[in-house]
């Protein structure tokens, strides 16, 4: 064998062993369910070498059973605010090292401004989505059930005994997150919304079971196609889930017209926050990651696929009109006024309402 035979062939063996650790390297990423444009995953692989092993939950309080149980193998998990802050007081996450965040530059301040109260300094999380929990309605059962103009609006169309009662037929899903339900109705019972108070918490349960023998379902996903198929009438949901129901209808194009409001008296305004557990298996992956995702045409190509608003202000160019102009999406400054926030519950408290949770989906 020659000398430059032999060279070429190490050269080769080099790039081929190169091209195995690239295939090599993966991140783990455990996010919301509807919650993406996969091609951004297939793009990143592309770019990066890096493999994207993507799982889905649909629920707050299954990620963090498993985050707080460790070694889940997760490098990108995405809670909500109130429960990030929790599990960064637990220790869970890695704060981010933002030298290798260079898109940072590319986040909306206003948003990372409220994101502070849940994760100080920003220093562990970056803002994925953003929206507002509201009503999801099949228009014409609701007119059907309630006549020409139903409460669509206001939070009476739940709680009030005259209403939910006429829609129980046409069927009705409210969402499994009793961090969520709980502040409404206190919201809608004229207390504070982030109320750590357990009598007031239980008052809020009262309401709640008082509506409870009208609806059809617990769920945090599923509403979305029985929207989209016209199985169910109303929906208390998120904002971008219920427009990816509305978008399904009329693709269908099977008579159904799904609609979402924001009730005027308020709702609840929540962040899924991108962050990285503290026992992650590749954290330069997962930083990678982060960055490629804080780009702005592609945070920009997410939220036109999934109807959230996103936390990305550079991003805004590279939205579909349907979507920045959209004020289901992006609210007006009016309708921010109404918007409220919550802050974790403390360990008691949660004990309280996770106990009113359970009697009132048991419905005892």
């Amino acid at each position: 064998m020659t000398l430059k035979s032999m060279l070429t062939g190490v050269a080769v063996l080099s790039l081929m062993s190169g091209a195995a650790f690239a295939q090599d390297k993966v991140v783990n990423v455990y996010n919301w369910s509807d919650y993406i444009d996969e091609t951004i995953l297939e793009d990143f692989t592309k770019e990066t070498g890096i493999k994207v092993v993507y799982d889905v939950f649909d629920s707050n309080e299954v990620l963090e059973t498993k985050l707080l149980a460790g070694g889940t193998g997760y490098d990108v998990v995405v809670p909500t605010g109130t429960f990030l802050a929790r599990q960064i007081q637990a220790g869970v996450f890695s704060e981010l090292d933002k030298s290798k965040l260079p898109n940072l530059s590319n986040m909306w301040k206003d948003i990372e401004a409220r994101v502070d109260k849940y994760d100080p300094g920003n220093k562990h999380s970056i803002n994925y989505m953003w929206g507002t929990t509201g009503f999801g309605y099949n228009v014409e059962k609701v007119k059907a059930a309630l006549g020409d103009n139903p409460p669509v609006d206001s939070w009476d169309l739940l709680f009030k005994k005259e209403n939910i009662e006429k829609l129980k037929d046409c069927g009705v899903f409210i969402l499994d997150a009793p961090t969520e339900l709980i502040p409404a109705a206190l919201n809608y019972l004229g207390l504070d919304p982030d109320s750590k108070d357990p009598a007031e918490i239980e008052k809020a349960g009262e309401l709640l079971m008082s509506v409870r023998p009208y609806i059809q379902k617990f769920h945090s996903s599923e509403y979305i196609n029985a929207l989209a198929n016209g199985d169910i009438c109303l929906a208390v949901g998120w904002s971008g889930d219920v427009l990816q129901a509305r978008d399904r209808a009329a693709e269908a194009d099977n008579g159904v017209t799904v609609e979402y409001s924001i009730p005027k008296e308020g709702a609840l305004m929540w962040f899924d926050q991108m962050a990285i557990p503290a026992d992650a298996p590749h954290k330069e992956e997962a930083h990678e990651f982060l960055n490629y995702i804080m780009r702005p045409e592609v945070m920009a190509k997410a939220s036109n696929v999934v109807y959230y608003a996103n936390g990305n202000k550079a991003s805004q160019e590279f939205l579909n009109e349907d979507v920045i102009g959209d004020p289901a999406i992006y609210p007006t400054e009016e309708a921010v006024k109404n918007l409220y926030t919550v802050t974790p519950y403390p360990p008691k408290v949660n004990r309280v309402v996770t106990r009113t949770w359970t009697a009132v989906k048991s419905g005892q």
